[in-house]
């Protein structure tokens, strides 16, 4: 009987200790549930990026002597006609 009497008391010495690890377990859980819920709600959103500078424009002296290189390279016969107006645009649309 005695042997009867040692398996029913580890029987529910294993019950209890089972539902206490279980409830333990689920309180835990609520706690880190709650904690992360705390966390989120306390922090800020993300300041928004400030825009990007604009790109500064090309001062006219700049512009100048690049039209005026590209002259002479048109006058000395390294462009052709149509390869200046080509590069003047480009230069004029950038500036």
């Amino acid at each position: 009987m005695s042997i009867l009497r040692t398996a029913a008391r580890a029987s529910v010495a294993t019950r209890v200790i089972g539902n206490t690890h279980r409830r333990q377990q689920q309180r835990w859980a609520a706690e880190d549930q709650a904690a992360a819920q705390r966390a989120a709600a306390q922090q800020a959103p993300a300041p928004a990026a400030p825009p990007a500078p604009a790109a500064p424009a090309a001062e006219s002296g700049d512009l100048l002597s690049k039209l005026t290189q590209l002259g002479q390279l048109r006058d000395s016969g390294v462009l052709t006609d149509a390869e200046f107006e080509a590069q003047k645009a480009r230069i004029l649309a950038a500036g």
